[in-house]
């Protein structure tokens, strides 16, 4: 159980950092808020894949294309976040 925990934590970070990096623009949400973002992004992209492609647990738990929709995912989770979040950015 704790080893689930820190690759949870692990990855999330990774996650929630790509799609920072991918997401342009200014994002103050701090390493707590970059680690949720992913956490959340991975299940977002998880629910979205097996809506679109139905479940396949036999490949095992870690595949490429869990990988990119936990990247899409948690970038599809940053925009929404955005879009309403009552930030105003001045130029």
């Amino acid at each position: 159980m704790l080893w689930f925990l820190l690759i949870l934590l692990v990855f999330g970070l990774v996650f929630g950092a790509i799609a920072r990096l991918l997401v342009p623009g200014p994002d103050p949400i701090g390493f707590g808020g970059t680690w949720l973002l992913g956490l959340v992004g991975s299940f977002v992209g998880g629910f979205l894949g097996y809506l679109i492609f139905g479940a396949d647990f036999d490949d095992g738990p870690i595949q490429l294309a869990g990988v990119v929709g936990s990247i899409l995912g948690s970038v599809v989770t940053l925009l929404v976040y955005n879009a309403v979040s009552d930030r105003r950015v001045v130029s």
